[in-house]
């Protein structure tokens, strides 16, 4: 006789996802996407040196935000060291596949693979280093902002005050770790400006706004 593991449907709706597992997928894949992106140096101007992951960087930071904001520090804690084990898979694997035998007619492939990756690791380790110690104290500045609010209200003071902190922790640790030795010091500090005002900018201007729909929609739509 065939065992059937019987239906919950409070637990098991189909064509749903739930939106912890969802916002975990996508802080994850941020992540990632920003690592392999910081290889390239973006110039604006004679000051202005960023790398191109910081594009991303504040996307995830937002999803850390909401994270944090619906389900706690514990559970953000949980998905903060899953993104880890991530990024440690990820150079794990794109550095087998450096050393992998090739054919001849692909050196010139070879070549470029090897250039990107090879320089992924210490990017990763950076990355790493800042991510967590970033975004473990944003995580946790958000929730005691968030518990001492009476009201619940203002979640714009809460996702801006705890990436201020969070986002300078962010930025020095990881140029210093990913490029110290092969830029100048001045180019160094160029960067670490830029960065934290690039990701403050997209914090206020499009990562809060979206923290706030993502919010409304998980508490109407999910509580």
């Amino acid at each position: 006789m065939e065992y059937k593991v019987p239906d919950n449907p409070s637990k098991n709706r189909t064509g749903d996802f739930s939106p912890l597992t969802v916002i975990a997928s996508l802080i994850i894949t941020m992540y990632l996407i920003a690592n392999l992106m910081a290889v390239k140096i973006i110039s604006i101007g004679p000051l202005a040196l960023f790398d191109a992951g910081t594009i991303t960087f504040p996307i995830a930071y937002m999803l850390s935000d909401v994270l944090a904001e619906i389900w706690g520090y514990r559970t953000a804690k949980k998905v903060i060291f899953l993104t880890f084990a991530c990024n440690a898979i990820l150079v794990l694997f794109t550095s087998i596949g450096t050393v992998l035998p090739y054919p001849d007619y692909m050196a010139g492939i070879q070549s470029a693979y090897s250039t990107i990756y090879t320089y992924v690791p210490r990017i990763v380790l950076a990355s790493l280093i800042s991510f967590l110690a970033g975004d473990i104290i944003n995580a946790k500045i958000l929730v005691i902002m968030r518990d001492r609010s009476k009201d619940g209200r203002r979640l714009w003071m809460r996702t801006i005050g705890s990436s201020v902190a969070g986002y300078l922790i962010d930025s020095v640790l990881f140029v210093l770790i990913a490029f110290t030795g092969t830029c100048p010091a001045g180019d160094l500090a160029s960067m670490i400006l830029a960065q934290y005002l690039a990701k403050m900018l997209l914090e206020s201007l499009f990562g809060t706004p979206l923290a706030y729909a993502a919010v409304r929609y998980i508490r109407r739509r999910w509580s």
